[in-house]
């Protein structure tokens, strides 16, 4: 038994995959957050340069 619970607190293969997960949504957050800000920033500028065109 200590064998058994041993082997299962040091196998670590399960661990990459869950801090690939986890980089993969702060990544995702990072991702959006950007795009939404750039993307209102990008409206505003956008409609100011109709708006002075017209």
């Amino acid at each position: 038994m200590p064998e058994f619970i041993h082997k299962i607190w040091s196998e670590d293969t399960g661990q990459d995959i869950a801090e690939y997960a986890v980089m993969l949504a702060v990544i995702l957050v990072l991702v959006v957050g950007t795009i939404r800000l750039i993307g209102s920033n990008a409206n505003n500028a956008f409609s100011s340069v109709a708006s002075s065109i017209q």
